[in-house]
């Protein structure tokens, strides 16, 4: 099956007719896998995020036919929520002419091949945790974010416990001019509203399970973050890292592409 670049260009080549090009997008769109899955070839031209395939919940060996039926249409292919059993099964199984790049933090491997490198947008995104224990929820976003050509700046374990310890990368990234700010947050999940009071930037605030007790498993984070008296705060769900990623992408390729044109 061709990319739909590669379906574009032999068209503009006339080696496909329109019809025959038409035919090729229609079966292109969507690709069954065995009865166990149904691939959307086109979400990251549809979408501008990819097609990333959880592997959370599901066998070994599913996961793994999932991934190397993708990878033979695509230069890229993203599995998140991997076990160790996941990665070693992937590692194993990554075709010759790919490499896989595992981040174990946020249990997400990437499978590409080996000249394959992200096209840059320009996007810039700047990056908080409140705790170290924080960190694999902010490293889905990240990795998400760079693979879709954004810059990532990371600044970690900077939590209202030691509001001073905010202040100089809070202005550094300021400086940076970055489009939009994730930050993540467990416990009271104070620090997107700290951070939100004191920038024009967009907040995308990201609740951790990172807490106990009353309002425990991170209800009490997502509760207190919907709740926020500063403006200008979007909240995404649970330990969704890879959902407020995509929403950085989204807003910092967006704004890229017109700083560019202007």
């Amino acid at each position: 099956m061709f990319t739909l670049r590669e379906i574009l260009e032999r068209t503009a080549c006339l080696e496909l007719t329109v019809e025959e090009a038409e035919k090729l997008v229609r079966l292109q769109a969507v690709a069954e896998l065995e009865g166990i899955a149904r691939i959307d070839w086109g979400r990251e031209y549809r979408k501008g995020v990819p097609e990333i395939i959880l592997a959370e919940n599901k066998t070994i060996e599913d996961t793994v036919k999932i991934a190397i039926k993708m990878f033979e249409t695509n230069s890229r292919v993203i599995v998140s929520r991997c076990t160790p059993q996941h990665i070693e099964a992937l590692e194993a199984a990554v075709p010759l002419g790919a490499v896989c790049q595992v981040n174990h933090r946020a249990k997400i491997v990437v499978i590409k091949k080996e000249k394959y490198t992200a096209t840059s947008s320009g996007g810039r995104i700047g990056l908080f945790t409140a705790g170290t224990s924080d960190i694999s929820v902010a490293e889905e976003a990240k990795v998400i974010s760079e693979e879709m050509g954004c810059i990532v700046y990371t600044k970690y374990d900077l939590g209202v416990a030691g509001i001073h310890r905010l202040l100089e990368p809070l202005k550094e990234l300021i400086i940076k001019d970055v489009d939009v700010l994730v930050v993540v947050a467990g416990r009271e999940g104070a620090l997107p509203s700290v951070i939100a009071s004191m920038v024009d930037i967009p907040v995308i605030a990201v609740p951790t399970s990172n807490s106990y007790g009353f309002g425990e498993k991170g209800i009490s984070t997502l509760m207190a973050m919907l709740q926020s008296c500063s403006l200008g705060i979007a909240v995404v769900n649970i330990d969704s890292g890879i959902a407020a990623g995509a929403v950085a992408t989204l807003i910092a390729n967006r704004v890229a592409k017109f700083r560019k044109i202007k």
